[in-house]
């Protein structure tokens, strides 16, 4: 709608004449008369004037859509604050589950035992005889190595038997160094 004809349809709706228009605006009859026929534009301060005695707002008074492009922009606005609201929420979903882990991973690494392997020893001992003479030989990590009653040179030979990295294979090697000698052992 041209800015004439929404002139015309305010005055109408105020019951006003054109003349009547005129005098609140400050302005002549034939001025109305040339706006609401679209031949003339009200100056900036009419427009004040036209805006309040219609009570409506000038943008209104120019068909300028400002209520729309702010509804647009505060939906628009919405829209992404709830998206925001959205990636933190998971964020915090995520930030919490990884908390639980984390906590989780702590009390399972300081509260329960760690038990050594099945397949590995940490030490053994072992009774080992030739003819009537008993050994008693304890072996372990970290190079650890005890026979009482050997000879030194025994000792030196059943230690280079001896490996360290794997105690079942010692085991075995020293038990066939006695039987390879008509002696045996026992655990």
């Amino acid at each position: 709608m041209k800015l004439g004809e929404k002139i015309l349809k305010y005055r109408k709706e105020q019951h006003l004449s054109q003349e009547d228009l005129a005098f609140k605006v400050d302005v002549t009859r034939q001025t109305i008369s040339n706006w609401e026929l679209n031949e003339t534009m009200p100056n900036p301060e009419q427009l004040k004037k036209l805006s309040q005695v219609f009570q409506v707002s000038i943008d209104e008074l120019l068909d300028n859509d400002v209520h729309g492009i702010l509804e647009s922009k505060i939906s628009n606005t919405e829209k992404l604050a709830g998206i925001i609201i959205k990636i933190l929420k998971v964020l915090g979903v995520l930030f919490i589950l990884y908390i639980i882990f984390i906590v989780i991973a702590i009390v399972m690494f300081t509260l329960v035992p760690n038990e050594p392997s099945v397949d590995s020893i940490s030490s053994t001992s072992m009774t080992c005889s030739i003819k009537d003479d008993v050994y008693h030989i304890t072996i372990g990590e970290q190079d650890y190595f005890q026979c009482d009653n050997c000879s030194a040179s025994m000792q030196v030979y059943l230690k280079d038997l001896t490996d360290w990295a794997n105690l079942d294979s010692s085991i075995t090697n020293i038990e066939n160094y006695f039987i390879e000698n008509g002696g045996s052992c026992s655990f």
